[in-house]
Parts: structure tokens; C-alpha cells; sequence
């Protein structure tokens, strides 16, 4: 609601018959770009364009290990665009890329952008936002309820393209069962929608009315950036094939500066632009000392040679999930959502637009006599339903006037 452009690009490659599906699977992108002048769109194109395709391609590797250099040659790609043009200099995107496979979902991941798992009532984030935020607490510096205010949640600390070479996660293989549901998204649902909210809406609704709702729901909420969502939904068992999953047939080597050494820099530099704002010049020439020495630190580990080799995976990937929410349906949740199709309804009497009302007032009212008898899964649906065909409604009668 707030951009002038659209900087996510995304990309649903489906397998095309029951052997595409056990040498690849089905694969799932998000990809959220940054920069002026466009730089962010063509970053994440770039990174939804070339990632399926060599991904498929490298059919010697298995398919964690494909992931994984898909996304590094990706990388390398975006980063060599930057480099030959000044406007695209800088550039970047985050990259979040969902395989379902045979064996299980794996998800090959850098930057905020998220893949979730519901499954029943539990709604889990199996990946690890690559944020100054979630840098702070993983390391262990303070608990993030603790976390300063002035840290900006947005700050990201892993993204491709600005950088010749970036270190990936990669996580799993999670087991699939009929019914889980899995959602790859970017920070603009993410921003304004809670777990919990988005993990109850996946519980009630279908995938396709689902994504339209979280959609409207984090427009409705100021819509501050582009909203890209994927659901998809495991409708039937899946067919295992042999050998292990995470079989690999080499590692690689990447620079590496470690996550905390970052994570400092950040918060010196954001905390010094905090005390001068305030005066406090002791503190901020503290700040600029602590800026100093991070920024050294980086430069020596990364100009010495100090490299990390990625070893070929050979067992279970990564950590996740990394958090864990109920998602049953409850009065709470219920009532918000009937409180915003009553702004809605009064943002459409009182701008006097010409709706469809007998609709609109049949699934409000569906929504009140489920709630009353106390199906809370049904009154999210139609209330989300209601909530959808709203804000379809009046985005259709501005464009016809």
C-alpha cells in the first residue's frame, strides 16, 4: 500500500510427473529485493529466474546440495550484475527456497524472508531470520524482550548479491504428512501479521483463500511493504525413494565473517547515531571506538584467509524450527477479525461506494451464527471470507469510478 514498486519476485516449479517428483520435487521462492533504482527488482528476479533452473539442472548433485548451489551460483550472478553497472551497485535480495521432496522438505535459506510448517494446531518457523534482531539474541547477548527499541527489526545481515560469496542455511529434511501445510513468505506479512494469526487463517482456510486473506489482512494492517505469499498443502502420500537425503557429493568453500562480529558492528553504529542524536558524546565516542574495532575485526577475517568450508551434509540439516505457536482457534483472534469487517463496513457506507451487500451481509452473518455456537473455525473462515470479498469489492468500485 505504501511502494511505488514491486521488489519480490517469487517462483512455483512443479513437478511434472510422479519421476520429476522423486529425482526433484516440487520447489517453492520467495526472493524480497533491495536498492534504489530498481536494483531490488532485478535482484530478485535474477534470484527466482536462475535458481529453479539450476537447480533441475544439477542432477549429479543430490537435491540439498543442488539447493544449496543454486543459490550460491545465484549469488555470484546478482553480484556480478551490481558490480557492472553503478546504479545496480550494492544490490541485494533475500532468498527463500522450499523443496518438497520424496524424503521430506528442504529449505535453502538467506536473509528475513521465512518458511513455515503447519501441522495440526502447531504452527512452526523452520527458518532463522538473518537479522540484527535474531543475530543479537542467538548470540546470546540479551534476551529479545530486552532488545533496545532503537535496533531496528529490519536490518538484515545476509542477503544475496552484495557480496562475492554468502554463507546459506540449509534445513531439514522434515518428514511430510497429509495435511501439513507450508508457507514461504516474505517480511511484508510477516511484519504485520502475528504467527498466530497467520498459522489460524492457514488452519481454516483452503491455501488459495488462505493467501488472498493474509494478503488483505497485512493491507489492511498499513500494508508498509510488498506482500508475497506461497501455500502449499500435502493432499496425498508421497512416494519415498532410497538412499540418504542429504548424500552429498563434495563441500565447498566460502568467506565467512561470523554472525557476531555483525551483529556488534550494527549495534555500535546504530547505537552511536543514538547518542549523538541525544548528546551524549562520551557514549557515542564509545560507540564510534566499538564501530572501529568491529569493522577490523571484519576486515582481518575476511581478507585473512579465513575461510569456512561447508562440508557436504550427511545427516539432519541445520536447526529448525526455530519457533513453535499453537494455532487453535480462539475468541480473541475471532473478534479482531469481526471488528475489522465492521470498519469495513463503515469504510464502505461512509465513502458511499456501491457494494454487493446481501453478499457481504450473508457471510457476516454465517460469521456471528458460527461464532455463537461456538465453531470458531468456521466463523474465521467466513469472517475472512467476508473480509476478502470487502476489500475486493471496493478495490473494484475505485477502479470503476
Amino acid at each position: 500500500m505504501r511502494r511505488a514498486n514491486n521488489q519480490d519476485s517469487m517462483a512455483v516449479a512443479l513437478a511434472g510427473s510422479q519421476e520429476a517428483f522423486v529425482r526433484r520435487g516440487h520447489l517453492f521462492m520467495v526472493a524480497d529485493g533491495m536498492g534504489a533504482h530498481a536494483a531490488g527488482e532485478l535482484a530478485s528476479k535474477l534470484a527466482t529466474d536462475s535458481v529453479p533452473l539450476i537447480y533441475q539442472k544439477l542432477r549429479e548433485l543430490s537435491p540439498p546440495e543442488a539447493l544449496r548451489k543454486a543459490v550460491q551460483d545465484a549469488n555470484q550472478l546478482i553480484n556480478q550484475r551490481g558490480q557492472s553497472s553503478e546504479d545496480f551497485k550494492g544490490m541485494g535480495t533475500t532468498c527463500t527456497t522450499l523443496a518438497l521432496l520424496a524424503e521430506g522438505a528442504v529449505v535453502a535459506h538467506v536473509g528475513d524472508s521465512r518458511a513455515y510448517r503447519l501441522r495440526g494446531r502447531q504452527f512452526e518457523q523452520l527458518t532463522f531470520d538473518h537479522s540484527l534482531v535474531w543475530e543479537i539474541r542467538a548470540a546470546g547477548q540479551m534476551p529479545s524482550d530486552q532488545i533496545p527499541l532503537y535496533v531496528p527489526k529490519n536490518i538484515i545481515t545476509r542477503s544475496l548479491g552484495p557480496n562475492p560469496a554468502v554463507q546459506i542455511d540449509l534445513e531439514g529434511p522434515f518428514p511430510l504428512q497429509v495435511g501439513d501445510t507450508f508457507l514461504v513468505c516474505c517480511d511484508g506479512l510477516t511484519g504485520p501479521v502475528e504467527d498466530k494469526e497467520i498459522g489460524t487463517i492457514l488452519a481454516c482456510l483452503p491455501p488459495q483463500q488462505a493467501a488472498q486473506a493474509l494478503v488483505d489482512l497485512g493491507n489492511l494492517r498499513g500494508g508498509p511493504d510488498n506482500i508475497t505469499v506461497i501455500i502449499a498443502r500435502v493432499k496425498g502420500p508421497q512416494t519415498a525413494c532410497g538412499g540418504s537425503p542429504a548424500a552429498a557429493a563434495s563441500g565447498t568453500s566460502t568467506a565467512v565473517v561470523h554472525p557476531l562480529i555483525w551483529t556488534l558492528l550494527g549495534v555500535f553504529v546504530v547505537g552511536g547515531l543514538m547518542m549523538m542524536a541525544m548528546r551524549q558524546w562520551v557514549a557515542a565516542g564509545a560507540c564510534l571506538v566499538g564501530t572501529l574495532c568491529a569493522g577490523a575485526a571484519a576486515m582481518v577475517q575476511w581478507f585473512s584467509g579465513g575461510r569456512a568450508e561447508t562440508a557436504a551434509p550427511t545427516g539432519p540439516l541445520g536447526r529448525g524450527p526455530y519457533t513453535h505457536c499453537d494455532c487453535t482457534p480462539d475468541m480473541e483472534f475471532t473478534e479482531r477479525l469481526a471488528g475489522i469487517v465492521q470498519e469495513l463496513r463503515g469504510a464502505a457506507v461512509g465513502g458511499d461506494r456501491v457494494v454487493d451487500w446481501p453478499q457481504f451481509n450473508d457471510l457476516e452473518t454465517r460469521a456471528k451464527n458460527a461464532k455463537n455456537s461456538g465453531d470458531l473455525s468456521q466463523a474465521i473462515f467466513y469472517y475472512c471470507t467476508a473480509i476478502s470479498f470487502m476489500t475486493r469489492e471496493l478495490r473494484k468500485r475505485k477502479g470503476a469510478q
